[in-house]
């Protein structure tokens, strides 16, 4: 009996402990998608799968950015066909526009290198003011903001701090350097007038080797760096990404690369990561992919174009990435997102580098900006449109689809969409609780249909929008469309 009683107690023992694993590993189990996410009322965009849990006979598809053609020439002596890196700030109703001049190509960091600064009362029309700040090819009367301080010019990268309390002194930043000095970090009270924010590097473990870009991040209360490293060490393997925070933009955690999931190693030559402007939760990196010794143009067609007989041998072209924080980015989308323009000049290497940072220029658009001719006399920034918040969108056909999304909790009486629809089309919605069950007075046939083109629109069921009784509550969305795209959500 003795025996017995032990052996009972020790399958207890084992069921229990069994039982406690199971229970603590259920969400593992279960899958994020079945996790309860809080969005609180912020903007929510269909730019990755964090809110769709289930597509029938709908997809979730990339736009293409319109061509509205080069805003800006790189046509002073101090500027030339090797400009690139370049930045724009949107700060109230002035735009920004900061980028590296250099006329010849030459080592990383050369003596000859500056930095240029242009500005926009619109995002499309652009000016070189005439700042007076440094004597470049004999003239004070030159829009150049830093100079005679190689290898900074090489690829400074501003941004406008919005961490609370900063001060006025301070309100912009800067990170520049190679690998041979590290990052230095810069400070500016108008954006124009920089100085160092102290003469030793503040972070060095990385190569620099490009445009290595921060921010504060709301969402994750630090300043995130993301920086050029090498999947290979040194300089082998593939041209790739690390992130590094910091609280105080001095002190810097040990880099950790970034994870792409399960897709294929490519080179990203700039990453261009950024809080995007109407849901900084959501990080857009609108990188330039680089394709060494993919070559399109002839050596006699390179002539032709007058383009320097080093940088015809690549092409590159612009690619969607996004992530939520942390050390993971999410590529959806391997397709292009800008595809070099018609014309061989668009095809050279180290062409059609985005801009860091996409910004407003309408009440319903916004702008994406590309290097163009890189390596030539014509070299430009070429500025692309999209509708706000059009990146991407849930799809569905003229014969119809729908879209569930994970669970979640709001806060808010008033769901508005971002949407538009053809003449024949429409979106309506059922909210179902979290068992999938629908919950009464919000079914389907009680759904308004959405018709249109908006940016904002509220839905409602019986002419009623009001969800106050829901608030807080979990619930899923089960969107029925009809030659429709939904671009984002969000609960007001």
């Amino acid at each position: 009996m003795l025996l017995i009683n032990k052996y009972l107690k020790s399958v207890l023992t084992i069921l229990l402990i069994t039982s406690f694993l199971l229970i603590t590993s259920l969400p593992a189990l279960c899958g994020e998608k079945d996790q309860v996410v809080d969005i609180g009322s912020r903007l929510e965009l269909f730019i990755d799968h964090f809110l769709i849990e289930k597509l029938n006979n709908s997809q979730l598809i990339l736009h293409e950015p319109k061509d509205e053609g080069r805003v800006l020439l790189f046509d002073n002596s101090w500027e030339g066909p090797f400009c690139a890196y370049a930045t724009i700030i949107k700060e109230g109703a002035r735009y920004r526009l900061y980028y590296r001049g250099n006329p010849q190509a030459g080592k990383d960091g050369s003596a000859i290198e500056t930095t240029c600064y242009a500005e926009s009362d619109d995002g499309i029309h652009w000016e070189k003011p005439d700042l007076g700040i440094y004597e470049i090819s004999g003239t004070y009367n030159n829009n150049v903001i830093l100079a005679n301080n190689a290898p900074y010019s090489h690829n400074f990268s501003p941004f406008l701090d919005s961490k609370p309390g900063i001060p006025l002194k301070e309100k912009f930043k800067a990170v520049a350097g190679t690998g041979e000095t590290g990052l230095a970090g810069f400070v500016s009270p108008d954006g124009i007038h920089w100085q160092k924010i102290k003469e030793e590097s503040i972070f060095t473990k990385g190569l620099f080797d490009s445009q290595n870009v921060v921010f504060w991040s709301q969402n994750e209360n630090c300043y995130v760096c993301y920086f050029r490293t090498w999947s290979g060490g040194g300089y082998s393997g593939f041209r790739t990404v690390s992130r590094t925070t910091s609280k105080d933009f001095i002190q810097w955690t040990d880099p950790v690369e970034m994870d792409f999931g399960d897709t294929p190693n490519e080179h990203l030559y700039t990453n261009q990561t950024h809080p995007y402007f109407r849901a900084p939760h959501i990080y857009i990196a609108t990188a330039a992919r680089f394709m060494p010794k993919r070559q399109v143009l002839t050596e006699e067609q390179a002539l032709r174009l007058n383009v320097n007989p080093k940088y015809f041998n690549d092409c590159s072209d612009a690619v969607l990435i996004t992530s939520r924080g942390g050390n993971r980015y999410d590529r959806t989308f391997m397709d292009g997102f800008i595809r070099p323009g018609i014309g061989l000049q668009n095809w050279v290497s180290r062409s059609n580098y985005p801009v860091l940072n996409v910004v407003q220029t309408g009440p319903a658009e916004m702008s994406v900006y590309v290097n163009q001719d890189y390596a030539q006399p014509t070299a430009h920034i070429h500025r692309y449109s999209l509708r706000i918040d059009g990146f991407t969108s849930v799809h569905a056909s003229y014969d119809g689809g729908e879209m569930i999304t994970r669970p979640f909790r709001f806060t808010g009486d008033t769901l508005l969409l971002n949407f538009s629809t053809s003449a024949a089309g429409f979106i309506k919605v059922e909210i179902l609780d979290l068992q999938g069950n629908t919950i009464q007075g919000y079914e389907l046939e009680n759904s308004k249909e959405v018709i249109g083109n908006e940016i904002e629109k509220a839905v409602s069921w019986q002419g009623n929008p009001d969800l106050k009784q829901l608030m807080n509550k979990p619930v899923r969305l089960r969107f029925v469309m009809k030659d429709a795209d939904l671009y984002s959500l969000k609960f007001r």
